[in-house]
């Protein structure tokens, strides 16, 4: 199910021009509407449901609606960001609440060398269809 803003919880993040909902959605779903100062979801329909805007509104202003299968009759899942994990909240009907914990790094940022120990590849090699991991090897060509 779609994001949603609880407009009394949202304050369109102190009134910047971009809010953090709107920089994080990899749809551009979310917008701010700059009379009421409030972040809202233009196109529910094409929300994902990815929980990108949920865990980095620092009101906590943002929920899911969740799937009935998953979170019945008035479950709730809240996640709770912050500087290095995130603290996921699930109320179940019942009204017990579990919480879990999940680094959001497992690494210093900018520790990881993805391409380091690869070959550079050459003019030849782009030519190929290997794949950059594949560089210098020959692979056998289908028949046609």
């Amino acid at each position: 199910m779609p994001s949603f803003v609880i407009a009394e919880k949202c304050d369109g993040c102190k009134g910047q021009d971009k809010t953090a909902c709107q920089y994080i959605c990899p749809n551009d779903l979310l917008r701010l509407n700059d009379e009421k100062t409030k972040a809202f979801n233009q196109e529910t329909d094409q929300c994902w449901e990815c929980y990108s805007c949920v865990k980095i509104c620092p009101q906590q202003a943002i929920e899911i609606r969740a799937y009935a299968d998953i979170v019945p009759m008035g479950g709730k899942i809240i996640p709770l960001r912050g500087t290095d994990s995130i603290m996921w909240t699930v109320q179940f009907r019942n009204g017990n609440i579990k919480r879990f914990k999940f680094p959001i790094r497992t690494t210093p940022e900018g520790s990881i060398k993805p391409y380091e120990g690869k070959p550079e590849p050459t003019e030849a090699d782009i030519k190929t269809p290997n794949l950059f991991t594949e560089i210098g090897k020959t692979l056998p060509v289908p028949a046609k």
